[in-house]
């Protein structure tokens, strides 16, 4: 990711202009078969994220496949350790070494012929991050480095892909202001001088200066008050139309991004359980685990007695369960679901889940959404 400052425990405070340290393969070449029509900006297919430890392989993400329409705002949702973060990693082929990222993920840009991702040189993958794909992180501060002004950011992104400087800083000034910051004193200030609001924005700003397709967010707005999560929502919305984005957003806050998105993709223990429209999914889920999910969501016409967890834990990556992951806390699991992982069942247009049990999750699993009861 040139030019984004990031900060974790293995990485410590760095400016990420090599290779993931991931392992994959690959020298680059364009992709011929099968590839994706117009109206798809990224092809997913059996995207696989493992780790080798002591206790086994963990599998961390596991074989999903999904299609990414362009200009599309795709929210991707489940509880915590789901391995959402790793499917944000794994879009830029940005999984951390001992990682290993396996499948295809096939980017179709607007000029140009598709390619993986995953097989990109290192030289290649360097231009695409920030020019044809980029990733906010949550945690804007630690996305900055605290010695340098806001400004030094920018333009050290502008020189490490060779832009032009005047061009590019004219636009910075225009996403700023976009997102209703006065540009100038922004760009002036250090980090620790702006609000987290502000520095968000910021950060939403630098990932998009270099004007790419595809914009990537891991949980934004985790880290700020109700109130500045809702601003950003709206100005993301604003943003994505002024500026053509497809925009993946991934968080476990499933009322946030379900007045952004156009479709929804419900990750449960490393894998895609129910996909489809955002009205269609969250009126009428047919995965127990997302009508589950959804009783958990607090709501002001429901009283907090009605509102009950998910009983029992997710799956330990390196120890799924054979079947269908969730049905060590399913209650309408069977044999079936214990010993064979379902297939996808389409609903209706373009919302798919993998049940044995759909229509018994709609009769059993009741939920409310305002004052309307979901169930039977």
């Amino acid at each position: 990711m040139v030019g984004c400052y990031q900060c974790d425990d293995e990485w410590g405070w760095m400016l990420v202009t090599d290779r993931s340290h991931g392992e994959s393969t690959g020298t680059g070449t364009a992709v011929n078969e099968s590839p994706p029509d117009d109206d798809t900006i990224v092809q997913i297919e059996d995207l696989t994220v493992t780790f080798a430890g002591d206790r086994g392989v963990a599998r961390v993400i596991q074989e999903v496949s999904i299609e990414i329409e362009r200009e599309e705002i795709l929210g991707v949702v489940g509880e915590s350790g789901s391995g959402k973060s790793m499917f944000a990693s794994a879009l830029l082929d940005a999984v951390v070494a001992p990682g290993r990222t396996t499948g295809s993920v096939v980017f179709n840009p607007r000029s140009g012929e598709p390619y993986d991702v995953l097989e990109l040189t290192s030289d290649r993958l360097q231009r695409v991050r920030w020019e044809s794909i980029a990733m906010v992180f949550q945690g804007a501060m630690a996305s900055f480095n605290p010695t340098m002004r806001i400004r030094d950011h920018f333009e050290e992104t502008i020189r490490a892909h060779g832009k032009n400087h005047g061009e590019r800083m004219a636009h910075a000034h225009e996403l700023l202001s976009a997102l209703h910051l006065d540009a100038d004193r922004v760009l002036e200030s250090y980090p620790h001088e702006l609000s987290g609001g502000m520095r968000q924005r910021a950060l939403i700003a630098l990932a998009l200066v270099l004007e790419p397709e595809l914009l990537v967010m891991d949980e934004p707005t985790a880290a700020l008050d109700l109130l500045m999560q809702r601003s950003i929502i709206d100005l993301l919305a604003s943003l994505q139309q002024q500026f053509d984005l497809t925009i993946v957003f991934i968080t476990h806050d499933l009322p946030l991004v379900a007045g952004l998105s156009d479709r929804l993709a419900v990750l449960y223990a490393f894998e895609i359980i129910e996909c489809g429209p955002t009205g269609s999914v969250i009126e009428d889920a047919g995965h127990p685990y997302t009508r589950a999910l959804l009783r958990t969501v607090p709501n002001v016409d429901v009283p907090v007695t009605e509102m009950e967890p998910i009983e029992g834990r997710s799956p330990d990556p390196t120890d799924a369960p054979t079947g269908c992951s969730f049905h060590p806390r399913c209650p309408l699991a069977d044999s079936d679901c214990e010993s064979t992982d379902p297939p996808f069942e389409r609903l209706e247009t373009d919302h798919d889940v993998a049940c044995y049990h759909t229509e018994q999750s709609r009769d059993s699993v009741e939920y409310t959404l305002r004052d309307e009861e979901v169930g039977p």
